[in-house]
C-alpha cells in the first residue's frame, strides 16, 4: 500500500484504474480502514472510473497522532491527498464519520467535487447521538478497544449479519485492535467535544448530492439525514432497504448497484436533486433501481388516513382485518 506525506502526517493509500479517468474517493468510518473498499475498486475499475481508498487519519497504517486532531483536519488532509497524487477533481463518497468529513469537504472545497454521496451519517449531534458518543468514549477510555468494537457490531449491523458471521467476527475484532491505536480512536471521539455544526454550510453545496440512510438504522437514524436533505439544494434521499447503519459492508451489492446509478445520472447530465425521498432496490439486477417514496419516510408506521382514503373501503378493511384477528 502506497504512502504519501501531507503536511507532518503520512498517509497510506490504495489507488486502483488508469489515469485520466474519472476518479471516485471513499471515505470510511470509525475503526475502519481502506481495505474495506476493495470489492468497491472491483465493481467501480471496469466501468471506467479510478478508486481512491486511504486510511484516514488515526487509523489503519496512516499516522496516529495522539492528541490535537481537529474534525477540520481530515478534509484538509484529503485536499493536500489529492495535490500529492496530481487529481484535481473527484466523485466523493463517505459513510458514518467519513460522511461527516465528506460534508465538511464539500462545504470548504466544494470546487474539487463533481457529486457527492453520503451515507449513515450526520452534519450536526442530536442530543441522542451526543448521549451515545458520550459513553462510547467513556467505554473506550475505561474499559479499551474491545469494549468499543463489541459495541460497534451490534449497532452496526443486523441480526442476520451477525448469525451469519458469529465464526469470523472475533478474527475482525482483532483486525481492529491491530489497525487502531486505542490513543488516536480516543482523540479522534474528542474532537467531536468541539464539533460545530455543519448545517449552516449545507447549502453552499451545489454539487449533484446523493443522501444514503439504511431503514434500520438506530445510530444515525432518519432525522440526520432529513436535516441533511432539506438544505442540500440539488439532493435525493435514497432509502436502503432492510439495512443497518454499516449497509456498506452488510449490503455492498445493492450499494454499489445504486452508486452506480447516481454516478451515471451526473455523468449523463440526467440527475434530478429535487431533494425527492426514493427507496432502492433490493435487488441489484433490478431494472428499476428507483422508486419514489409514497408515504410519510419519517415514519416507521405507515397508515392510511380516512381524510384521505373513501370512508366505506377504509370501514371494510378494518372489518377483515378484525375478523382475521378472532
Amino acid at each position: 500500500m502506497p504512502r504519501t506525506q501531507c503536511g507532518p502526517h503520512h498517509i497510506h493509500y490504495e489507488l486502483a484504474g488508469e489515469p485520466g479517468r474519472p476518479v471516485i474517493v471513499f471515505l470510511n468510518g470509525l475503526t475502519q480502514n481502506a481495505r474495506l473498499w476493495e470489492d468497491y475498486a472491483a465493481f467501480f475499475v471496469p466501468r471506467g472510473y479510478r478508486v481512491l481508498a486511504y486510511d484516514m487519519l488515526g487509523q489503519g497504517r496512516s499516522s496516529k497522532p495522539i492528541i490535537d486532531i481537529k474534525l477540520s483536519s481530515h478534509a484538509d488532509i484529503l485536499d493536500r491527498l489529492l495535490d500529492r497524487l496530481e487529481i484535481e477533481t473527484i466523485h466523493l463518497a463517505g459513510i458514518s464519520f467519513g460522511g461527516i468529513v465528506a460534508l465538511d469537504f464539500a462545504i470548504r472545497h466544494g470546487c474539487r467535487l463533481q457529486s457527492l454521496a453520503v451515507m449513515s451519517t450526520f452534519a450536526e449531534l442530536t442530543p441522542q447521538l451526543k448521549l451515545l458518543g458520550t459513553v462510547m468514549l467513556q467505554g473506550l477510555t475505561e474499559v479499551g478497544m474491545p469494549f468499543l468494537q463489541q459495541m460497534l457490531y451490534p449497532m452496526n449491523m443486523s441480526s442476520a449479519w451477525i448469525d451469519a458471521n458469529r465464526e469470523r467476527i472475533p478474527a475482525m475484532m482483532r483486525s481492529g485492535y491491530i489497525g487502531n491505536d486505542a490513543y488516536a480512536m480516543q482523540n479522534l471521539m474528542e474532537s467531536f467535544v468541539e464539533f460545530e455544526p455543519l448545517t449552516p454550510g449545507l447549502s453552499g453545496i451545489e454539487v449533484p448530492t446523493l443522501i444514503m440512510n439504511g431503514e434500520h438504522d438506530f445510530f444515525t437514524p432518519r432525522e440526520c439525514h432529513e436535516l441533511i436533505r432539506r438544505h442540500v439544494k440539488s439532493s435525493r434521499l435514497l432509502i436502503i432497504q432492510q439495512a443497518y447503519h454499516a449497509f456498506t459492508l452488510e449490503k455492498p451489492a445493492v450499494t454499489m448497484q445504486q452508486l452506480a446509478v447516481f454516478l451515471s445520472q451526473v455523468t449523463d447530465g440526467s440527475w434530478q436533486g429535487d431533494q425527492g425521498v426514493w427507496v432502492a432496490s433490493d435487488d441489484p439486477a433490478a431494472a428499476q433501481q428507483w422508486l419514489p417514496c409514497s408515504g410519510d419516510w419519517m415514519r416507521a408506521i405507515q397508515f392510511i388516513s380516512p381524510d384521505e382514503t373513501d370512508a366505506k373501503a377504509v370501514a371494510g378493511w378494518n372489518r377483515k382485518h378484525r375478523m382475521e384477528s378472532l
